[in-house]
């Protein structure tokens, strides 16, 4: 059995460690608290372009012609952006998203298919890919330091010119999506080439009042396309960043609640064992001075 020393240097140990996993938890959730601010004003203008575009296809007749919703006739180059956290310490958060993206990589290489590039978005995520042996051409760790609409819009130029010069056939995105701070979903999906969009009818008409979509499109369908759908592209890396701020934060709180609550068993259990130990060695003092008296 340990001894009263060891015993308390412990219990010390432990109170030290609550306080910072309950501080770290009070900051995560302050920052998930703003990171909702953010996808909240964010996702009815995201929700009304959806709705839009929805409607501006059901309306056009046959298909409009655009260069990032072209599906190449065969595969054979693929690029991969994947968002992690820059920290750890949230849980399975950040080896969620490398697992995904290792499978992916396993999966197109069986096909026989190139991963031409990968685009992290994180440092685990920086790290874990050049493990994996790419070659990394730029840092985007800073867009989780200062999240923001520019520099989203900025790397979607980039995965928008890379498709559109044919130096990658499809480009996919790994993330986690904010569904609430006790639930986020990772989602795997295909950012280029675009396809029609995720919104359904019945969704959009319960988001949205009823309208009429007899539009009249002016100066003509392709050219409002070739401005709707490249700002769509903009908007679904800036959601994709936002949920995944967020998810991460939301991680955090609870792997660091959870954290909390373990070091709050260990205390009881400790201060159990202290008491105990206390106890038997009063017990055997008492015992020898009783012991020494009788003879």
């Amino acid at each position: 059995m340990a001894s009263l020393k060891e015993v308390k240097n412990r219990i010390a140990s432990v109170k030290n460690t609550r306080k910072i996993t309950s501080a770290m938890k009070m900051v995560a959730s302050s920052k998930l608290h703003h990171a909702c601010a953010a996808i909240e004003s964010m996702r009815p203008y995201a929700s009304r372009l959806e709705q839009i575009l929805l409607r501006f296809n059901n309306a056009s007749e046959g298909s409009i012609e655009n260069p990032f919703a072209v599906e190449k006739k065969e595969v054979k180059k693929v690029s991969i952006v994947l968002f992690t956290s820059n920290s750890s310490l949230c849980g399975a958060f950040n080896a969620n998203v490398i697992r995904a993206f290792q499978k992916k990589v396993a999966h197109f290489r069986e096909q026989g298919i190139e991963v031409e590039q990968v685009f992290p978005i994180g440092k685990k995520a920086a790290e874990a890919v050049k493990k994996m042996g790419f070659e990394l051409k730029e840092d985007f760790s800073d867009m989780l330091d200062h999240p923001s609409y520019k520099k989203a819009s900025a790397l979607a130029i980039q995965l928008m010119e890379l498709f559109s010069k044919d130096e990658t056939d499809q480009i996919e995105l790994i993330y986690h999506h904010f569904k609430s701070a006790g639930s986020q979903v990772l989602i795997e999906e295909t950012y280029l080439p675009a396809s029609e969009s995720s919104v359904t009818e019945s969704e959009a008409e319960t988001a949205a009042p009823q309208t009429s979509s007899d539009f009249i499109i002016e100066p003509n369908a392709e050219t409002v396309a070739a401005k709707l759908i490249p700002l769509s592209l903009h908007l679904k890396i800036y959601t994709a960043l936002l949920d995944s701020l967020a998810s991460e934060h939301a991680a955090r709180v609870i792997a660091m609640q959870t954290a909390t609550d373990n070091a709050d068993d260990l205390l009881q259990q400790l201060n159990l064992t202290y008491n105990k130990t206390r106890q038997q060695a009063i017990t055997a003092e008492l015992l020898d001075i009783v012991g020494g008296s009788m003879q």
